[in-house]
């Protein structure tokens, strides 16, 4: 392991001891994440569990292929399905690590209804969007840092391994 890597690694396992650790598929999906995606990630989760709502991650970050796939669910030639995303591969704030999405569960059933995602908005911390508040394309189960830069700035930071967010 290399330097960067056990920095992240020790970063990611400061903010689980100081901020809370959660349930091992919401765990593996926080520690994909930016550290600042990360603390608002936990932060979001840890009151939306205190307000007795099982809310869980159930994606993070996102490779181009992962999202590209995506993007095909309901185009042609998949008519049947319903489309999950407008975003196709490096046009996602998942592929750069400060996206994510969640799920509610209702004794452990997965939940599809918009009302509790609406409700759980309340629990997102300062500086973190809801894509449920997105007009052309309300995504009620995503949540991401609130970046000022444009996206085409952070993906061409990413694509040359530059830094696009402090830590």
């Amino acid at each position: 392991m290399d330097s960067a890597d056990t920095r992240f690694e020790d970063l990611s396992n400061e903010l689980a001891r100081t901020l809370g650790s959660f349930d091992p598929r919401s765990e593996k999906c926080i520690r994909t994440l930016h550290p600042k995606a990360q603390e608002a990630a936990r932060r979001f989760l840890a009151a939306a569990r205190a307000a007795g709502v099982d809310a869980r991650i159930i994606s993070g970050t996102r490779t181009y292929a992962e999202q590209a796939a995506l993007y095909k669910i309901g185009r042609p030639p998949d008519t049947t399905n319903k489309r999950v995303t407008n975003a196709q591969a490096g046009e996602s704030n998942h592929n750069f690590g400060i996206a994510w999405d969640i799920g509610i569960f209702d004794r452990g059933a997965y939940v599809t209804a918009d009302k509790p995602y609406l409700d759980a908005a309340r629990f997102r911390p300062a500086g973190v969007e809801w894509g449920g508040a997105w007009k052309s394309f309300p995504d009620p189960p995503h949540y991401q840092l609130a970046i000022s830069k444009p996206l085409s700035d952070i993906r061409a930071a990413f694509e040359n391994g530059q830094p696009f967010l402090s830590v």
